[in-house]
């Protein structure tokens, strides 16, 4: 593979176009659409995360490699056992919107076509499923209306639940640069202040799980100031009357509204006056709309407005469902979601059925739905479920009530897992599947703006690694389904997926690109990237429903009553606060990619339990301390971090770090599994806990060339260099004599044969520790106890010391912790590595007096934007602190 490489970034839904190099060298494609060139923190860092030193690189069949006749052989013969025992509903699929749309199709044709069970589901049920299921009930199918070009042609953008600015930064940035040249409104509704509200035009800091009571009560207000539009409802929904007086009973007048929101009457009507006198309207929604045991209503409250007053299909209006990972669309194309078949048909239409079944010829299809994620693990648990696949998902870390879900992997009788990295779940696993990654193998994803792209390869896979859709058709090969299972390229592949999507179609199903269903294998490797519907000899792919033609039985879209209900479970005496979870501007998902980039870890190196100062001071907590959080489900030790940025009675957890990178382990082990009724949906940002302050008896700071996971004392690992460093602290006093030489050798955790250097100082209450082998370095151990006047080195300042040898004669600097390298520097900028006190040196030096001024010395805050919020932070305390000095 020679030259440039068009390919499309991994991450979220935004769907990034990505100019790669054979060597790694990645940057922004100017021609893709979506983001002009520009790439976020974690696309800009991509090349830094094809390291394959930590890969899963060959099958792995009970803790021994094998080869891969061997381990598809056995789990063909496992599920063919399996399904003869006890019938195709004990065998289940968790797939992923990490996985190409062609890797998806063949699961899903497994699955529901020829075993013949609904149990394949996907993370992207903990993602988007309340948007699939709003759209339905409103649409008739789960079609996104809008396009991206409608974020720079509107004239007021609310983002509800969505911190675009860290979640979405490429479309944050086009959102910003359409807000200076056009002065578009923006208004953020959110519980929490974040990156995103802090260029607002207004940020409504509603109570968690009030939007129905919001978006019902806009409703009433368009009505009363007779906005509604009643002759486009007339010609193109039904149900409007029913809508509008259960939002009537559920939000009567503004002060109810108020109520039961928490904002203020004033803030509310102001934004009620900008929707309704506002023509062109986009409404952005995400997770805090969807992660919700009312997510489902919180969607359909959002699209009843927009029914309402007709402002849908049209530019620069509409609803606009953001997705949160690269192929979460094109899973639900192909019918990745347990309650869906391929190409947008339902189990509950018997033609759907019919034509399925015909197309595929399979006699053996599946004719209800399957289980849904949450009630598919607790399947597993209860035995109900006896054979599991998991294709690049890490449901053991990131599923709600993560202790039962590991429960349930551990005691179920056959586990497949594919993936590119061990992770928590492959452990669990009885056969471990390596999978080539991002770079390694062909497909398209689908955005969320309907846009398909292709991903391409321009990397051999490590060692056997092979593509998820190739491991599939293998196993069915094996299972007896050779003959529809024959393809040998994705292109193959892709063609039937495409032909199925216009199959007996009509125009009556809105997901359809039969027109490509022809493509060469050159055309397919050629494929520019395409908004659906792309129906064979029609024109397509723009915005949807602007003269209705909605896919419904009579072409018309549906209001849907709502009514507001809290979360399925309040604070109490027991558990005083909310819990809520969410995403950091630098991680991705497990971290299973991040996480090894030191550039990405140096913005925020460990979870933090995020604080109101009101809170902080009752807990008696400040910040950078120990807060243990209970819930009913688990328990975990985390740095305390206070903002005004939090709503009292309201903790924030990042969503990111699991066993691997810290001892709190993944928050999933508090939060509740409660789920919307309607669509499956976990409640991942409403589970209450209580907090309580725990005493550091000790700090220390571990040095390592290996991710070791100390036990016994709270921790946080970070990579640096030629290893990690680790933030050590513990609960429990230093145990006295021996006992303290002991706990260092655990957390050194040497290997045979290796020196060991150490300098102690009881008066201070300081000690130093190191091991080297052959003269290097292996670990480095630095404890101070709490009530020590000494102190720690810097951390990542320590990655020198894992370079080359040590001379005897610098072993004492090296137990002092001395090196020549300069102190850590946290990371404000990841798309440049610009940091904090580069950039305070720069104010001052420079004198810098703004962002733009700062962005043309340093580069920091002009590619994505999503520090631009922290970096007028900094300008403004360097400035000040100047000033007042």
């Amino acid at each position: 593979m020679n030259g440039t490489v068009r390919t499309t970034c991994p991450y979220c839904g935004v769907g990034c176009g990505v100019l790669a190099q054979p060597d790694g060298t990645i940057k922004g494609d100017p021609a893709h659409p979506a983001n002009r060139g520009r790439l976020c923190s974690k696309g800009s860092a991509l090349a830094e995360t094809l390291d394959d030193s930590e890969r899963l690189l060959h099958p792995v069949v009970e803790g021994t490699r094998a080869s891969w006749d061997a381990a598809l052989n056995l789990v063909a013969m496992r599920f063919r056992e399996t399904i003869a025992a006890h019938g195709p509903d004990s065998i289940a699929f968790y797939v992923s919107g990490q996985c190409l749309t062609e890797d998806y199709y063949v699961a899903n044709k497994l699955m529901k076509g020829f075993i013949g069970s609904g149990n394949i589901d996907t993370n992207s049920r903990l993602c988007m499923a309340s948007s699939v299921a709003g759209h339905i009930r409103a649409f008739g199918a789960d079609v996104v209306p809008g396009v991206y070009e409608d974020l720079e042609e509107a004239e007021l953008v609310v983002l509800v639940g969505s911190n675009l600015a860290w979640c979405h930064p490429v479309l944050h940035a086009r959102l910003q640069a359409a807000r200076s040249a056009r002065g578009t409104r923006v208004v953020v509704v959110d519980p929490r202040g974040t990156a995103t509200s802090e260029s607002a035009d207004l940020h409504l800091a509603i109570a968690p799980g009030a939007d129905v009571a919001l978006f019902a009560g806009l409703l009433v207000h368009l009505d009363a100031a007779a906005a509604i539009d009643r002759a486009w409802v007339a010609a193109h929904a039904t149900g409007l009357d029913e809508a509008l007086s259960m939002a009537q009973e559920t939000a009567p007048d503004l002060a109810h509204v108020a109520s039961v929101t928490g904002l203020s009457p004033a803030e509310i009507a102001r934004f009620y006056e900008w929707f309704a006198t506002t023509e062109r309207t986009v409404t952005v929604y995400s997770q805090g709309v969807n992660q919700s045991s009312a997510g489902t209503d919180k969607v359909n409250a959002i699209l009843n407005c927009h029914l309402a007053t007709g402002r849908i299909g049209r530019p620069g209006m509409g609803p606009f469902s953001v997705t949160g990972q690269p192929n979460a669309m094109g899973g639900r194309e192909v019918g990745g979601l347990a309650n869906q078949l391929a190409a947008h048909m339902r189990f509950d239409r018997p033609g759907d059925l019919d034509r399925v079944r015909r197309f595929w010829n399979a006699p053996t299809l599946a004719t209800h739905p399957g289980l849904k994620a949450v009630e598919l693990f607790e399947a597993v648990r209860e035995g109900r479920v006896k054979a599991l696949w998991i294709i690049a998902t890490n449901p053991a870390d990131s599923m709600p009530q993560v202790a039962r879900v590991r429960r349930a992997l551990s005691t179920c009788p056959f586990v497949v897992v594919s993936d590119c990295w061990p992770t928590d779940t492959t452990a669990l696993a009885h056969v471990v599947l390596p999978a080539a990654g991002w770079g390694e193998k062909d497909g398209t994803v689908t955005n969320s703006e309907r846009r398909i792209s292709r991903q391409r390869r321009f990397r051999e896979p490590p060692g056997e690694a092979r593509p998820d859709w190739w491991m599939l058709a293998e196993v069915a090969r094996r299972m007896g389904f050779a003959d529809a299972f024959a393809w040998n390229s994705p292109a193959a592949v892709f063609r039937e997926h495409a032909t199925l999507s216009g199959f007996e179609n009509g125009g009556t199903r809105s997901f359809d690109i039969s027109a490509l269903a022809a493509s060469t294998d050159a055309e397919y490797e050629a494929l520019e990237s395409v908004r659906w519907p792309r129906p064979a000899g029609a024109a397509g792919g723009d915005r949807l429903f602007a003269h209705g033609n909605f896919p419904t039985a009579d072409g018309r879209a549906r209001f849907v009553p709502t009514r507001w209900r809290p979360p399925a479970r309040l604070p109490d005496a027991t558990f005083p606060m909310l819990l809520n979870t969410g995403r950091m501007r630098d991680q991705w998902h497990t971290m299973t990619r991040t996480g090894r980039v030191p550039r990405l870890m140096t913005h925020v190196g460990a979870p933090t339990a995020a604080f109101s100062p009101q809170d902080a001071v009752r807990l008696d907590v400040a910040e950078g301390a120990l807060v243990r959080l209970r819930s009913p489900h688990g328990e975990a030790v985390l740095r305390a971090a206070i903002t005004p940025a939090q709503r009292p009675g309201e903790v924030f957890v990042p969503m990111h770090w699991t066993d691997t990178f810290a001892g709190s382990g993944p928050v999933g082990r508090l939060v509740s599994a409660a789920t919307d009724p309607i669509s499956g949906q976990p409640e991942l940002k409403a589970t209450p806990v209580r907090a309580e302050p725990v005493r550091l008896q000790w700090r220390g700071l571990l040095l390592h060339r290996r991710a070791v996971r100390p036990e016994g004392v709270h921790w946080s690992r970070v990579p640096v260099g030629a290893g990690h460093v680790l933030e050590l602290a513990g609960l429990e006093p230093l145990p006295p004599g021996a006992g303290l030489g002991e706990l260092a050798a655990r957390l050194l955790d040497a290997p045979r044969g290796a020196e060991w250097l150490e300098l102690a100082d009881p008066a201070r209450r300081a000690w130093r520790f190191a091991t080297l082998l052959a003269g290097r370095v292996e670990s480095c151990l630095f404890i101070v106890a709490e009530d020590s006047s000494t102190g720690l080195p810097q951390g990542a300042s320590l990655a020198a010391l894992l370079e080359g040898t040590v001379a005897e004669a610098a072993r004492s600097g090296l137990l002092a912790g001395r090196t020549t390298a300069a102190a850590a520097d946290r990371t404000i900028c990841a798309c440049f590595g610009v940091g904090i006190a580069t950039l305070r040196a720069a104010i001052l030096g420079r004198r810098l007096m703004d962002a733009e001024a700062i962005g043309a010395a340093l580069g920091a805050g002009t590619n994505c934007g999503s520090c631009l919020p922290e970096i007028r932070e900094i300008l403004r305390d360097t400035r000040a602190d100047a000033t007042a000095a």
